[in-house]
């Protein structure tokens, strides 16, 4: 049976505690080449513990230098799984490795399989699909999900586009005080204290965490849907005008500037009075 990247990425993602990257993989990759080569070679001869055959013996024993050091065991492995770790390559590419995370992904979709892979920003994991979620919760005794409000989204949705904001902006930009909106999302950990604004007061700033990109689903802020309304540069603008207010004109009411000049102009002229003899 010949090395199956699939079947082996299958395993690490069922053991590992998080999300699986690509630097893990290679990693483990890496170290089995390093664990073969410290592996003594087929032709080299090696002790025994009692003077038996390794063929009777069922196990190679490699013998110590120190006598008093424990002996190392090599347990030989099967024919079949001798030629599967053979034709372990020295390197796995990245693309090789997101290759076939898309074909494990296809596989359980088509299957229609009870567990989805999924990719965050930090690696791939398997997780549950949506529709068992309620007999997870029931088994941990997790209480139900907690929606988040209009107003905490609102506030979300600032952070995420202006990041780092303070929170004097987030409420000049939604009007409304930021308070309860921002208590929520630190205690849910979807946005954290990135800093102190160079203002005076020196103002806190705020930012988003890891876990908003896991709540959203997507892997950066680069993947945020693009907002002309959250613009930096037009959200920059609105600021410096509602921080310097300008009388209302009357294009502001909606009322038709040239209608004042067109008036005068419709006005007929006055003959100058006869002077009086």
């Amino acid at each position: 049976m010949a090395f199956d990247l699939k079947r082996v990425l299958k395993v690490m993602l069922f053991a590992s505690n998080g999300p699986l990257s690509v630097k893990d993989i290679q990693t483990a990759v890496n170290r089995f080449h390093e664990q073969a080569a410290a592996l003594p070679l087929e032709d080299e001869p090696v002790a025994v513990a009692d003077g038996t055959s390794p063929e009777d013996a069922g196990e190679i024993v490699a013998e110590p230098a120190d006598p008093n050091a424990p002996v190392e065991v090599a347990v030989p492995l099967p024919v079949e799984d001798e030629e599967f770790y053979r034709d372990v390559p020295a390197l796995i590419t990245t693309t090789q490795i997101r290759e076939a995370m898309e074909g494990i992904s296809l596989e359980l979709q088509a299957a229609d399989s009870e567990i989805i892979l999924t990719e965050s920003h930090n690696g791939w994991r398997l997780v549950t699909h949506p529709r068992f979620a309620r007999w997870v919760r029931l088994l941990r005794n997790d209480p139900p999900p907690v929606r988040l409000t209009g107003s905490a989204l609102e506030t979300m949705a600032v952070i995420a586009y202006r990041q780092p904001v303070t929170r004097a902006e987030i409420e000049q930009i939604r009007g409304v005080s930021a308070e309860a909106g921002l208590n929520k999302l630190l205690e849910r950990d979807l946005v954290y204290v990135v800093g102190r604004a160079d203002q005076p007061g020196r103002p806190i700033q705020y930012g988003t965490t890891d876990g908003f990109l896991e709540f959203i689903g997507v892997k950066s802020l680069d993947e945020l849907p693009s907002s002309d309304v959250l613009s930096p540069r037009q959200i920059d603008a609105w600021l410096q005008t509602s921080s310097n207010p300008r009388p209302a004109g009357d294009s502001d009411m909606g009322l038709d500037e040239t209608e004042e000049q067109q008036m005068a102009l419709q006005e007929p002229a006055v003959a100058p009075e006869a002077p009086v003899v």
